[in-house]
């Protein structure tokens, strides 16, 4: 069997036709495929403007682009799985930032990636728009390095905001 075929066969998600979207936090419907240029270092970005969430307290719904920038090593998200994982969260209730790190955090788990970063842009409720940034670096590489400098220099030039 083709190492093509055999990854196609692994993904259970793309073109499946039959999918149920979760309203409950599922990481567990996060796939993953082979990196075919894992000797190449590159970002990966997701965007995803319609996440949302529930407040923990109140219950209301919360709003946000939830942007995904990763350097991949072996392994990579399947965008169906990864629109379906964000789609879970529409029920869970969190705080804005708790969303941004367990995003992270799953992701992490799933592809062991060289570099990640999650930003979260959150519409404002109550007068006040809250936007959590995490990010990871492989430890004892050039990754954890950029992992540092990006966290201590994380919006210092801010992007014009014209959405809110």
């Amino acid at each position: 069997m083709s190492t093509e075929r055999k990854r196609e066969e692994e993904l259970t998600l793309l073109g499946n036709k039959e999918v149920s979207y979760s309203t409950n936090y599922s990481p567990q419907v996060l796939e993953t495929f082979e990196n075919k240029h894992p000797d190449n270092d590159y970002f990966v970005k997701f965007n995803c403007p319609e996440f949302t969430s529930l407040c923990p307290i109140t219950g209301q719904p919360d709003f946000a682009t939830i942007t995904i920038s990763y350097v991949p090593d072996k392994k990579m998200v399947e965008s169906k799985s990864l629109k379906l994982y964000l789609f879970s969260f529409r029920n869970h209730g969190d705080f804005h930032e708790d969303c941004i790190n367990m995003i992270m955090k799953d992701l992490i788990k799933l592809m062991d990636p060289k570099y990640i970063e999650v930003w979260g842009k959150f519409l404002p409720r109550g007068g006040i728009s809250i936007d959590p940034y995490a990010n990871y670096g492989r430890k004892g590489t050039k990754w954890e390095e950029m992992a540092n400098h990006r966290l201590m220099n994380h919006d210092m030039y801010p992007e014009k905001v014209d959405n809110r």
